[in-house]
C-alpha cells in the first residue's frame, strides 16, 4: 500500500468549514478505485495545518483514477476554497512497522 500525504494550510477562521469538507468528500474517496483509507490530522502546535493521508494500493490509482476523475472535482470544490496555499503531497511507503496499539 502507499500513503498519499499532503500537507494543507488553512485560510485563518476556516478551520471549522475545512473539517467538515473534508468530512462530507470522505464517500468520495471511499468510492474510488484502490483508496483504502482517509484519515485528517490537525497539527496541535499550529492549528492551520492539516495532513491528509490517503491509503491507496498503488500510486497510479491515485494520481490516474482519482485525479481524472469527477470524485476529485468534487473534492477540490468542497475544499479548494479554504486552502491558503495549495497543498504539499507526496507518497511514502511503510518500510517498518515496529508495534501499534
Amino acid at each position: 500500500m502507499i500513503h498519499e500525504i499532503a500537507e494543507i494550510e488553512i485560510i485563518p477562521g476556516h478551520e471549522a468549514e475545512f473539517e467538515a469538507a473534508v468530512a462530507e468528500a470522505a464517500s468520495r474517496f471511499r468510492g474510488a478505485r484502490g483508496c483504502r483509507s482517509l484519515a485528517l490530522n490537525r497539527s496541535v502546535e499550529h492549528p492551520r495545518k492539516y495532513r491528509l493521508v490517503v491509503g491507496w494500493d498503488t500510486i497510479e490509482d491515485h494520481m490516474v483514477h482519482f485525479r481524472e476523475s469527477e470524485a476529485f472535482q468534487i473534492w477540490r470544490g468542497l475544499v479548494g476554497p479554504h486552502f491558503a496555499s495549495p497543498p504539499q503531497v507526496e507518497h511514502v511507503e511503510t518500510v517498518l512497522e515496529a508495534f501499534s496499539q
